[in-house]
């Protein structure tokens, strides 16, 4: 694989919240360019579930080599080499600020750091979508959407997953763009958004009528774009966007 620096953002989907719908998961899989990539999953926003664990096995295990790292209960692995060591990194869904917290007490975010940059293609849902970003809105504290208080800033600006999972989010996220919130993308439940090093290269979506926008202070006025995105089931073309 090349040194092309990849991230997958997805607002929610994949194998934990479409079980029988494996089309983000797969294209997840295609961008390794590997017939049977390394897949690792980094199940730190919940806590290591291993529920959560098993089914990420499930869904990887028979199509990829599949791995995952643990970090409440440590084996002993040089997560560096161990990282580094992928082609695709899965982070799941959680706690975004714990998770966050206890990367960097690991050394976990200096570790995706160079594994972004030698090429191994960064993906996630949920907290493993926002975790990218510089800031965004996070449920970490309660029901309430905060302002996350840092993430690794890989990508620039601010994100909102789950855009369409109730009708808080949308409302919430504008607000705090209004407030000062960097601008940055937010993307529906199955729907998402692949960045080439900082720019984004396409929005991608699992379900018909789930998309990604672009959310931004213009003149005083919270403005927000609906961007062109490719459903992956579409048959006829295969190219065609909505």
């Amino acid at each position: 694989m090349g040194r092309i620096r990849q991230i997958v953002a997805m607002g929610g989907g994949g194998f934990s919240m479409e079980p029988d719908n494996p089309l983000l998961d797969d294209y997840l899989l295609g961008l390794s360019e590997k017939a049977r990539p390394r897949v690792c999953f980094l199940p730190t926003a919940s806590g290591d579930d291993p529920t959560y664990i098993v089914n990420f096995y499930a869904a990887f295990a028979g199509r990829a080599d599949a791995s995952h790292l643990p970090l409440f209960v440590r084996r002993g692995e040089d997560v560096g080499a161990f990282l580094l060591g992928q082609d695709v990194i899965y982070v799941g869904g959680g706690n975004t600020e714990n998770m966050l917290a206890i990367w960097r007490t690991q050394g976990v975010d200096r570790a995706l750091r160079a594994a972004w940059e030698s090429g191994v293609v960064l993906a996630g849902l949920s907290a493993g979508s926002l975790c990218w970003f510089e800031s965004g809105t996070t449920d970490s504290f309660g029901t309430a959407l905060e302002r996350l208080s840092g993430g690794l800033g890989f990508l620039p600006g601010s994100h909102c997953p789950h855009y369409d999972g109730d009708a808080t989010r949308r409302t919430a996220y504008h607000q705090h763009v209004a407030d000062g919130l960097p601008g940055g993308y937010a993307a529906d439940d199955s729907a998402a958004l692949h960045f080439v090093g900082t720019e984004l290269r396409e929005v991608v979506s699992s379900r018909s009528g789930a998309y990604a926008y672009r959310v931004e202070l213009v003149d005083g006025a919270v403005v927000e774009t609906r961007l062109p995105t490719r459903y992956l089931g579409a048959s006829a073309d295969p190219s065609a966007r909505d």
